[in-house]
C-alpha cells in the first residue's frame, strides 16, 4: 500500500511563517519608503537652499555693479571740462574711493592710455602709460565696461569698471575707472568672503570664461574650471539647481545665479554625502519605535494562527480515521468558527465520494440543447462552475458556421438545422471524454478542452475544422468553420475574459478570410491557420 510522508510543517507553523515574512517585508519597505522620501526631501531642500543662497548674493554683487557705474557716470561728468586741472581731477578720485568704498583703487585715464590721476597714490601710477588689457580695451570701446579678470599695472589680479569721460563738446578725453581686487580685500570679499561656511559647503564666482573670481581657496582665484554649470542651462535659466559630479569627483549639490550686468554666475556647492548623513540616524529612530509594534504583531499573528489552524487540525485528525466508528459524531463537535474550515466538515460529512459522483452526473443532470443534444448555455454554465471552484485551467475553442446566413436564404431554414446537427456531430466526434461541447446560439459552438496544452488545442481545433471541411453534406455541398482559441489558466484573469479573447480570435478569423483557426492572442509566426483546399 502506498504511504504519504507526513509533511513536516503544519498550518499553524505556515500562518506563522507568513505573518513574519509579512512583518519583515513591510518593516523592511517602510524603512526603505522613508530612506527614499527622506532623501529627496534632504537633496530637494539642500538644492533649493543654495539656489535660494547663490541668487540672493547675485541680487547683491547685481545691485553694486548697477550702483557703481553710475557713480563713475557721475565721476565722469564732472571732468567734461578737461582733465588738465590736477587739483579737480585728483580730488574727484580720491573723493570716489573714499566715499562709496565700492573700489580698491581709482584711475583717471586720458584718451592716450596716460593716467592723469589715481588713488590710492601709493600706486604710483600717475603718469605712466597704461597698457593692460582692460584699460586697452575701454580705450577702444569708449562705452561703460566690466572688463575680465586681468593683472593690473600694479601687479595685481583685479576686475576693472570703467566710464568713458567725454566732453561738453562730445570729444572722447580718456575714462574713470575702478578696480575691485581679486585676491585682497574688496568689496567681493566683503559680500561674498563672510558668508557662513560648514560641511563641506563652498561657494565660488566665475566670469563668463569659467575663471574664478572668488573662491574660499584664494590659490584659485584667476584660474580656469571645467564648467561646474553647463552654459546651455544658464542660458536656460538665469537662475537653478542642478547635481553634479562625476566619477573623478564627489557628488555635489549645486544652486547657481547668475549676475546680468557682469555675466558672472555665482555657484553654492553642498556634499551629496553631508547632505544625506542625517538619513542613518533617522532610520535607526523610525526602526527603534517600529521593531515593538512588530513585536506586538507577531504576537498576534501567533495566537490567530492557532485559532484559524486548531478546526482544521483537528478534522484532519478525523480524516485519517473516516472509517472508524462514530467518526461522524466526532467531526460534528469540532467547532468549524470560520467558513472554509465549515465547508470541508460539511463535505467530509457529507462523504469524501460526493464532489466525485457529483462531477461524473454532471453532463447528464443539466439541460441540453434540444437540437444537437449539445449543453447549452445553463448546462456551460454548471460546467464552469465546477472549473472555477477547482480552479481547473482549460482551453476555450470559439467555432461559427462561414456564411450560414446563406445557407437559410438559399435552402431555407430545415436544411440550415441539418446544417447545424451535422456540425454537432463532427464536434462531438472530434472531441475527447472530458471535453465540454456546448451550442453557444444560432450557428455558434464552444468547445471548452480541461487542461488542454496549447499545441493540443491547437491540433483538436485544426482537426475540427479539417473535418468540417471535408464533408460533404446533401443540399448544401461543403461547408467551413472560422475557429478562435483561448486559454484559463486559473491563476490571474477572470474567465469571462478568457470567452472573450475566443471571441476576439474568432472575429480576426472571419476577417481573414473564414476557414481557419487564430490563437488569441493572434501572432504573425503561424498562429492564423491559411486555408485548406476541399
Amino acid at each position: 500500500m502506498l504511504r504519504l510522508e507526513r509533511p513536516r510543517m503544519d498550518l499553524r507553523s505556515l500562518i506563522t511563517l507568513l505573518a513574519v515574512a509579512s512583518i519583515v517585508i513591510t518593516l523592511a519597505n517602510s524603512l526603505y519608503a522613508t530612506w527614499r522620501v527622506q532623501r529627496e526631501v534632504l537633496i530637494g531642500n539642500t538644492l533649493e537652499a543654495n539656489r535660494v543662497y547663490a541668487t540672493k548674493l547675485a541680487s547683491t554683487a547685481e545691485m553694486f555693479f548697477q550702483l557703481a557705474q553710475p557713480q563713475l557716470a557721475y565721476s565722469a561728468r564732472l571732468l567734461q571740462d578737461g582733465l588738465d586741472d590736477d587739483a579737480v581731477i585728483v580730488g574727484e578720485v580720491e573723493r570716489l574711493r573714499e566715499q562709496t568704498n565700492s573700489f580698491n583703487s581709482v584711475v583717471v585715464v586720458d584718451a592716450g592710455g596716460w593716467v592723469k590721476a589715481v588713488s590710492p597714490e601709493s600706486l604710483k601710477l600717475k603718469g605712466r602709460h597704461l597698457a593692460t588689457s582692460s584699460t586697452q580695451e575701454a580705450l577702444k570701446a569708449r562705452k561703460p565696461l566690466i572688463g575680465k579678470p586681468a593683472m593690473s599695472a600694479a601687479n595685481n589680479l583685479v576686475v576693472f569698471v570703467s566710464t568713458p569721460v567725454w566732453s561738453k563738446t562730445g570729444r572722447y578725453l580718456g575714462f574713470v575707472g575702478g578696480t575691485i581686487y581679486l585676491k585682497k580685500k574688496s568689496i567681493l570679499n566683503e559680500l561674498l568672503g563672510e558668508q557662513f561656511y560648514r560641511d563641506g559647503s563652498s561657494l565660488f564666482v566665475v566670469d563668463g570664461d569659467n575663471r574664478v573670481l572668488y573662491h574660499q581657496n584664494s590659490a584659485l582665484i584667476g584660474q580656469k574650471l571645467p564648467p561646474v554649470i553647463p552654459d546651455p542651462v544658464k542660458q536656460k535659466n538665469q537662475n537653478g539647481y542642478l547635481q553634479v559630479g562625476e566619477a573623478s569627483r564627489e557628488p555635489m549639490l549645486a544652486g547657481f545665479a547668475v549676475v546680468p550686468t557682469p555675466d558672472w554666475t555665482i555657484v553654492a556647492l553642498k556634499p551629496t554625502r553631508t547632505t544625506l548623513a542625517p538619513l542613518t540616524n533617522l532610520l535607526m529612530k523610525v526602526l527603534q519605535h517600529s521593531v515593538p509594534f512588530a513585536l506586538l504583531t507577531l504576537l498576534c499573528a501567533w495566537i490567530l494562527a492557532r485559532l484559524i489552524a486548531l478546526p482544521l487540525w483537528q478534522l484532519a485528525r478525523k480524516a485519517s480515521r473516516m472509517d472508524a466508528a462514530g467518526v461522524s459524531k466526532e467531526i460534528t463537535i469540532i467547532r468549524a468558527w470560520y467558513y472554509e474550515a465549515l465547508q470541508i466538515k460539511r463535505t467530509m460529512l457529507a462523504g469524501i465520494g460526493l464532489l466525485q459522483d457529483k462531477i461524473g452526473q454532471l453532463k447528464f443532470e443539466v439541460q441540453t440543447d434540444p437540437l444537437t443534444s449539445l449543453l447549452n448555455r445553463r448546462g456551460l454554465s454548471a460546467v464552469l462552475e465546477y472549473f472555477l471552484a477547482t480552479r481547473q485551467p482549460f482551453a476555450v475553442l470559439a467555432l461559427d458556421i462561414d456564411h450560414f446566413k446563406r445557407v437559410n436564404d438559399t435552402w431555407g431554414h430545415n436544411v440550415g438545422d441539418e446544417v447545424i446537427k451535422s456540425v454537432a456531430r463532427q464536434l462531438s466526434a472530434s472531441s475527447r471524454q472530458t471535453d465540454v461541447v456546448c451550442r453557444n446560439g444560432g450557428e455558434e459552438f464552444l468547445m471548452i478542452l480541461p487542461g488542454a496544452q496549447r499545441d493540443i488545442a491547437v491540433a483538436i481545433a485544426e482537426r475540427v475544422r479539417q473535418q468540417v471541411a471535408q464533408q460533404t453534406l446533401e443540399t448544401v455541398g461543403h461547408i467551413t468553420l472560422s475557429v478562435g482559441v483561448a486559454f484559463w489558466d486559473a491563476k490571474g484573469e477572470a474567465m469571462e475574459q478568457a470567452f472573450k479573447q475566443a471571441d476576439d480570435a474568432l472575429y480576426q478569423a472571419k476577417h481573414a478570410g473564414r476557414n481557419r483557426v487564430v490563437i488569441s492572442p493572434a501572432t504573425d509566426d503561424g498562429s492564423v491557420t491559411p486555408p485548406q483546399s476541399g
